[in-house]
């Protein structure tokens, strides 16, 4: 399963959700919306104007989720 974390430099959300990723465990592909700036159209095109943003195979969300984080540590078992 792919997981995707969209995030912003210097945001606590944004650094909370990668901290509790690596610390269950979760595999993941994170893109800064600062640097790579036409992600932010793909993200508006799911209805979020804020990051983080998580995007797997079956779901999507944003914000810190602690819920869907500990769904994805079981599917992933790789530390990202």
């Amino acid at each position: 399963m792919s997981v995707i974390v969209y995030f912003k430099n210097d945001y606590i959300q944004c650094d909370t959700i990668k901290n509790a990723m690596n610390h269950k465990g979760t595999n993941y592909i994170s893109i800064n919306i600062e640097i790579q700036t036409e992600s932010i159209e793909y993200l508006k095109s799911f209805g979020y104007h804020q990051t983080p943003v998580v995007i797997t195979d079956n779901d999507h969300w944003s914000g810190f989720r602690p819920d869907k984080i500990a769904g994805l540590s079981q599917l992933t078992n790789v530390r990202g």
